[in-house]
């Protein structure tokens, strides 16, 4: 007899288990421009898109995409954002006020 391999349907159940883990135990802030946006957005005052903008050298579309795929989706932080006479601006909560 001979021994067949593992069926690809399981070894993809078990990759995507932990593709799904991994998110959860992200805690560290991003590094590069994305990193960046993540520290302004933590800051008391939060961060305006102009900054953002300014900071990265994105465009605006750029900027808003960043935080709703990478910041949101992929990191899993609860961003809020109001709109203010200076623009809108985003945030982050702390863990601290989260709790």
């Amino acid at each position: 007899m001979t021994k067949f391999p593992t069926p690809k349907r399981k070894r993809a159940a078990t990759k995507e288990m932990q593709v799904i883990a991994a998110p959860a135990l992200a805690v560290a802030t991003p590094k590069g421009k994305l990193g960046d946006i993540v520290q302004m957005m933590r800051r008391e005052e939060g961060a305006r898109l102009d900054e953002m903008m300014t900071l990265t050298g994105w465009q605006a579309h750029s900027v808003r995409g960043a935080i709703a795929g990478a910041v949101k989706k992929k990191l899993g932080l609860a961003v809020s954002s109001e709109k203010s006479d200076a623009g809108r601006v985003y945030r982050i909560a702390s863990p601290q006020s989260a709790a």
